[in-house]
């Protein structure tokens, strides 16, 4: 990797750039059940008034999604900002491999299908098209029985967050027909086994095994509560969790005179059929590591694993897999360490890996221990909503302390409130975390003022500005019952912030921001406010230098 030249009209700023990216932090299309615009954000508002500033697209083909139909995330939305240009990603590159066949050419469907016994499918069960798609399990076990699989079992977690809060039953209740079609002439497709993404197997960054652990006695040993139906369950929990919403559903089983229908056996296969990895590495090292310590799995039976993609490319993780990941190489941040440029990122647990493995191109580790160092505050094990403030003091201290160190010349932090809070539908928190977040804004502006650095404030994509559902032809809001709005969990298809705050700027580069471009384009500009000059392969810059 060549280090990337500097530019001669301009050294950059004595002090740090700091980009500082407020997750899930949007504009709002709608004034009723936008959070951000309904927060008293002073000091956000104070420095946009004041600093050259836009608005950048952060979801569908601007990250790489198959249409402009598709939500932004967290993993798409650090892969474009940190690599400058735009790859193809987890869910178009799944549902290529399927239109094509070239998933059942390979080698690692061909292993699961091989199974004499069961073929598991788990995973996310929606068609959020974040994690998954319900399309591509459709697929799948359309082709299983094709392949003369005779036994399928699937374990659905249920969305709740990249669909509507209580959705599970619009989709279940198709699925099973759909299932139920299929069955017959020795094929027995049937749901085994479920629950709450947030409450089972999805879990990241070692947040909480516990989840995990629930999950892998839910599927694997069928130890949950019985119900006769999957129906049955979501109904019957909702009438004794008033207000549940379908990421916390409590984990069951499907069974018959007792016995659950769909336990995991030697000699299965099992296909985890997440396309998105943050939440695929743990569920993942409980099938397949030996050296396993994060909580007894007790009977751990002998199957064939694989994964819808390779979720740690440095890692080889899993084993198996059935579509390869993009191939992204050349990022900012191996450009940067090229360069010589000496790096912190920072967030809490919830967002750690999105600022340093998904920002590096799906990359685990630094690529100069020399010069990066990456600091994880530990997230408080509650639901957001009780802390809706998060970490983001703590990320805060310690950011300040490194701006006035004059140890680093390039500082990228993650703000987690506006999306993990944001997914919690409680609109109350929504603006408390909003407020919360503002007021280290604030500080941190002051530092980097007093340090002569620059602060580039943005979002990955947007949440916390749409958490109401709207009607999409007439705008107005969907209510319950009872008159109260109906909350939308998932992310918006909004345009997000970008603003540069340098306050010894003195004409380097033009006063405008340049317009309609997506967040693809943060990793130029932070090449450029850093006195580089960006690769000429990278998305256009959003400062345009004189």
């Amino acid at each position: 990797m060549e280090a990337l030249k500097k530019n001669p009209a301009w050294k950059g700023r004595k002090g740090p750039l700091v980009l500082v990216i407020m997750d899930g932090v949007g504009y709002g299309k709608y004034k009723e059940g936008d959070a951000v615009a309904d927060s008293k954000m002073y000091h956000l508002d104070a420095i946009k008034a004041k600093s050259p500033n836009t608005r950048l697209k952060a979801h569908g083909k601007a990250v790489g999604l198959p249409s402009d139909d598709d939500m932004g995330n967290s993993e798409v939305g650090h892969n474009a900002m940190g690599c400058g240009r735009v790859f193809n990603q987890g869910a178009a590159l799944a549902s290529n491999s399927i239109a094509t066949g070239a998933m059942w050419n390979g080698q690692a469907w061909k292993d699961a299908a091989a199974t004499k016994g069961t073929l598991h499918f788990l995973g996310l069960f929606s068609d959020g098209n974040v994690h998954s798609h319900i399309d591509h399990l459709k697929a799948m076990i359309i082709r299983a029985k094709q392949d003369g699989v005779k036994r399928v079992r699937v374990h659905t977690l249920f969305d709740g967050r990249d669909v509507g809060e209580t959705s599970a039953l619009d989709y279940v209740v198709p699925f099973e027909a759909f299932l139920k079609e299929l069955s017959g002439d020795g094929f027995d497709a049937r749901i085994g086994s479920g629950g709450g993404r947030m409450w089972i197997t999805m879990d990241r960054y070692g947040a909480d095994w516990e989840m995990v652990h629930r999950g892998w006695e839910t599927h694997v040993h069928g130890k949950a509560r019985q119900f006769a139906t999957t129906q049955e369950a979501v109904e019957t929990y909702r009438k004794e969790i008033p207000g549940v919403i379908d990421q916390d559903l409590k984990e069951f089983v499907i069974a018959e005179n007792g016995k659950p229908i769909g336990t995991i056996e030697d000699g299965d296969s099992v296909v985890y059929f997440n396309f998105r990895g943050d939440r695929a590495l743990e569920i993942t090292a409980a099938f397949e590591s030996d050296n396993f310590d994060h909580f007894d799995r007790g009977r751990r039976p002998t199957v064939c694993y694989a994964g819808m993609m390779e979720y740690d490319g440095d890692a080889h993780v899993p084993k198996r897999y059935l579509v390869s990941p993009p191939s992204i190489d050349r990022t900012l941040g191996e450009y940067l360490a090229a360069s010589g440029v000496r790096t912190l990122a920072i967030s809490e647990t919830q967002k750690f890996g999105h600022v340093t493995y998904f920002f590096n191109g799906n990359r685990t580790g630094k690529f100069d221990e020399r010069l990066e160092n990456y600091v994880e505050i530990k997230s408080d094990l509650v639901p957001f909503e009780q802390r809706p403030w998060m970490k983001c003091a703590e990320i805060t201290d310690y950011v300040l302390e490194a701006v006035s160190s004059g140890e680093y010349d390039f500082i990228r932090l993650n703000f987690p409130n506006g999306d993990m809070v944001g997914h919690t539908g409680v609109y109350q928190a929504v603006v408390c975390s909003m407020e919360s977040m503002d007021l280290q804004i604030g500080r941190l502006a002051r530092a980097v003022k007093e340090a002569g650095g620059i602060m580039l404030i943005t979002a990955d994509h947007g949440n916390s500005d749409d958490m109401f559902e709207h009607n999409k032809k007439t705008g107005e809001v969907a209510r319950k019952v009872d008159g109260s709005p109906k909350a939308k969990t998932s992310h918006s298809l909004n345009p997000v912030p970008c603003i540069v705050y340098d306050c010894d700027y003195q004409g380097e580069y033009e006063s405008t921001l340049v317009e309609n471009l997506g967040i693809s384009s943060i990793a130029a500009a932070c090449i450029n406010l850093l006195g580089l000059v960006p690769p000429s392969d990278y998305d256009p810059s959003i400062v345009n230098m004189k």
